[in-house]
């Protein structure tokens, strides 16, 4: 196993924030990983990206140029990493800022309104876990139970934080995984 993830967005979106939970639960389930953060000198405002790189053998780069997945929570992101993702790839578009769906044929779309569910469930900061959810929903490339084991590491001791968010990876999860069974039964 080998996948490469680009998770892109504005600074303050919680872009690496996603990176990094991914990370550490491929991490903890025996895999090798990477994660590369490059953002701007803009920060809060600005582009940023991560690349993830989960692998059962030693990663030789951290760095993609093909990647299998994409997570783009902005237009500037869909348009920047759209055609990079390698065919037979996934596409999470947040279409809550996004404004259209990427052109390709060849890659698994999943349309998420990140932003609108984050907020149904308390927060819109949390649009980034909807986002990844679904990611994990359509992919099933790291176990859910996972990734909210690290919200416990990521948000310590802040109990009401970690409930939310794993409110919100559910969502996005639910939404992943129809999308993912919509797609299989054409």
């Amino acid at each position: 196993m080998h996948n490469e993830i680009v998770m892109a967005g504005f600074g303050g979106q919680g872009v690496l924030l996603i990176g990094k939970m991914l990370a550490y639960a491929g991490m903890n389930a025996g895999n090798e990983v990477t994660w590369l953060p490059s953002y701007g000198p803009e920060m809060r405002g600005g582009t940023c990206n991560c690349t993830v790189v989960l692998s059962s053998q030693p990663i030789g780069s951290p760095i993609t140029k093909r990647p299998h997945a994409l997570i783009a929570l902005n237009l500037p992101s869909l348009d920047k990493f759209e055609d990079s993702v390698r065919p037979g790839g996934i596409i999470v578009v947040n279409t809550s800022l996004v404004t259209r769906l990427p052109r390709r044929t060849d890659v698994t779309v999943v349309p998420v309104a990140a932003n609108e569910i984050a907020k149904e469930v308390g927060n819109a900061k949390a649009a980034n876990m909807v986002a990844l959810g679904a990611f994990l929903g359509a992919s099933g490339l790291v176990d859910k139970k996972g990734v909210e084991g690290v919200l416990a590491e990521a948000f310590p001791n802040r109990q009401k934080l970690i409930d939310l968010n794993k409110n919100a990876l559910q969502r996005g999860f639910e939404i992943g995984q129809a999308h993912t069974a919509a797609v299989a039964a054409r």
